[in-house]
């Protein structure tokens, strides 16, 4: 648990680097060498200032090196970017595997909604395909609702129904045949809509998935920073 000045610190030029990253990938797509060449070298620091040791160290190097395999497969896919795969690389080096595990989950909430989003606006609308269209629209709307909930019981640490709410769905819920047939037609509409959205796109897009990563790096370090100072107010 990070805890003193000096690590509060990095925590602070960490979150500048990360809203940089974001700022350069929205305006160039782009993550520029040397702000990600930093981040990396910056995290033996961050090492020394939480009191790692050899042990921890070599987890931190192990899960940059497995991150660093998995990004590269993606990038070869053209699904991610090459400074996207340097700043999540350089950002295994800094959080524990639980944290980042949970950083790499907001990362693809963040980075889906907003693919699904910008493929909505580039959808093209070829006449005689209204219904198709409204389709894709719809599961556009669904899929990014669904991940704004998510994120929203995340921040929050709510869940996304109450149990009051789940017994009242039950009990105007009709018969376990009904309710299935209907989840049926209703995934199968997603997913017409979904290939739809996919297949009908105007251009290619270059979606700045590094807006998503430096995001979900902020937002663990914040939930890092106010651990850290809760545990420290309670101790004094």
């Amino acid at each position: 648990m990070p805890g003193g000045i000096f690590s509060y610190a990095l925590m602070a030029a960490l979150t500048t680097a990360l809203l940089v990253a974001a700022i350069t990938d929205i305006k160039r797509r782009e993550i520029d060498n040397a702000l990600n060449l930093g981040i990396a070298l910056t995290a033996p620091v961050w090492w020394l200032a939480t009191g790692l040791g050899w042990w921890d160290m070599g987890v931190q190097l192990m899960l940059a090196f497995v991150t660093f395999m998995v990004t590269c497969a993606l990038f070869v896919v053209r699904q991610m970017g090459g400074g996207d795969v340097k700043l999540l690389t350089a950002l295994a080096l800094w959080f524990a595997p639980s944290a980042f595990l949970q950083l790499v989950v907001l990362m693809a909430l963040m980075g889906g909604a907003g693919s699904v989003a910008m493929a909505a606006w580039n959808l093209d609308r070829r006449p005689g395909e209204a219904g198709r269209s409204a389709l894709a629209l719809g599961a556009a709307v669904l899929w990014v609702g669904g991940a704004l909930a998510v994120l929203s019981a995340l921040a929050t640490g709510r869940p996304l129904l109450s149990a009051a709410a789940l017994q009242s769905i039950r009990a105007v819920l009709p018969g376990g045949w009904i309710v299935a047939l209907a989840a049926l037609l209703m995934l199968a509409g997603f997913a017409l809509g979904f290939v739809h959205l996919v297949r009908r796109q105007k251009s290619r897009m270059r979606v700045p998935y590094g807006v998503a990563i430096a995001l979900a790096g902020i937002w663990v370090l914040a939930q890092q920073a106010l651990a850290s100072a809760a545990a420290s107010s309670t101790v004094s």
